[in-house]
């Protein structure tokens, strides 16, 4: 983390408008958390300018690994608290000007305020975050064990399958993305939507016995093919047979991808995430022309 650059450049000008003698601003820096050898970089300051041993001092901590965020930390709060105008440079002999430092200070200040206000937005925001995330983990389990009583049985077929559309919905909005529930259009039954990278996807979710043959898929695909740049999510917890993959891609446009009950899990089990999962589904497709593949490795279910 390095030190903000306007506040090292007020801060400079500050110092400047602060000290005269050279040696007031050399013990200012050591007052300040600067250390011998750090003054030694300085060499003969006698010999330099007085802006020069403030640049020379404040680039030389600015290279340090930790970037000087403690001597700059601690020059800050000296600088922003600062009340003593020796009167012999400021009056007497006139090298200073008062008005001239107080606005310097006070331009400071307010560089300070509004970083101070940055930082808090940042933690509230960091919070707001936090809350989320640990509101979606505990989201998260309760959709896994929703999910695995499913598994388990005691639950009617069409019931399941109702119970699969809501943790897909939930699993959606959990990931921030736009979610339309299901609906019917001309007649179809499409069991909903969501919006990913700017492209919306039509979901179909099946929970059946076996793995998806040709006849469902091919229903769906047919939707897909009357929309509008349709693209299409066909989640089938058992899977889908070979026959339906291989036909779906071979010498077509690829518009539609495969998730099944493994891919689910990963999502439920906080492997990765539903928008981590489609990204990877997509890039799959997209990439390799691939449409059913594991979201973690990548590689195609399909032997």
């Amino acid at each position: 983390m390095s030190f903000p650059s306007d506040i090292k450049t007020c801060m400079r000008d500050c110092i400047l408008k602060i000290f005269w003698p050279k040696d007031h601003i050399v013990q200012f820096f050591k007052d300040n958390g600067c250390t011998d050898a750090d003054i030694r970089v300085l060499g003969d300051y006698k010999e330099l300018h007085r802006y020069q041993i403030v640049d020379q001092m404040f680039d030389h901590l600015s290279s340090k690994p930790d970037g000087g965020l403690g001597p700059f930390r601690a020059m800050l709060l000296a600088l922003t608290n600062w009340s003593f105008f020796d009167p012999y440079y400021f009056d007497r002999l006139r090298k200073l000007n008062r008005a001239e430092a107080d606005r310097c200070i006070t331009h400071l200040k307010q560089l300070q305020e509004i970083r101070d206000h940055k930082i808090k937005e940042k933690r509230k925001q960091r919070a707001v975050k936090e809350a989320a995330a640990q509101d979606a983990k505990q989201s998260i389990t309760e959709l896994k064990e929703k999910y695995i009583s499913l598994i388990q049985g005691g639950t009617s077929p069409q019931r399941r399958g109702y119970e699969l559309e809501l943790i897909l919905q939930e699993l959606g909005r959990i990931s921030g993305l736009e979610v339309t529930e299901p609906f019917r259009v001309n007649g179809e039954q499409i069991d909903g939507a969501i919006k990913f990278e700017g492209e919306h996807y039509l979901i179909e979710a099946k929970w059946q016995d076996k793995a998806s043959a040709n006849e469902p898929v091919y229903q769906f695909v047919g939707k897909i093919e009357g929309k509008f740049y349709g693209r299409g999510i066909f989640v089938s917890v058992n899977g889908f047979s070979e026959n339906v993959v291989s036909s779906l891609v071979h010498g077509k446009a690829i518009k539609t991808i495969f998730i099944d009950g493994e891919d689910l899990m990963m999502v439920l089990e906080g492997l990765q995430s539903f928008s981590e999962m489609l990204d990877k589904k997509v890039k799959a497709a997209q990439t390799k022309g691939e449409i059913y593949v594991n979201a973690i490795t990548g590689k195609s279910k399909i032997s």
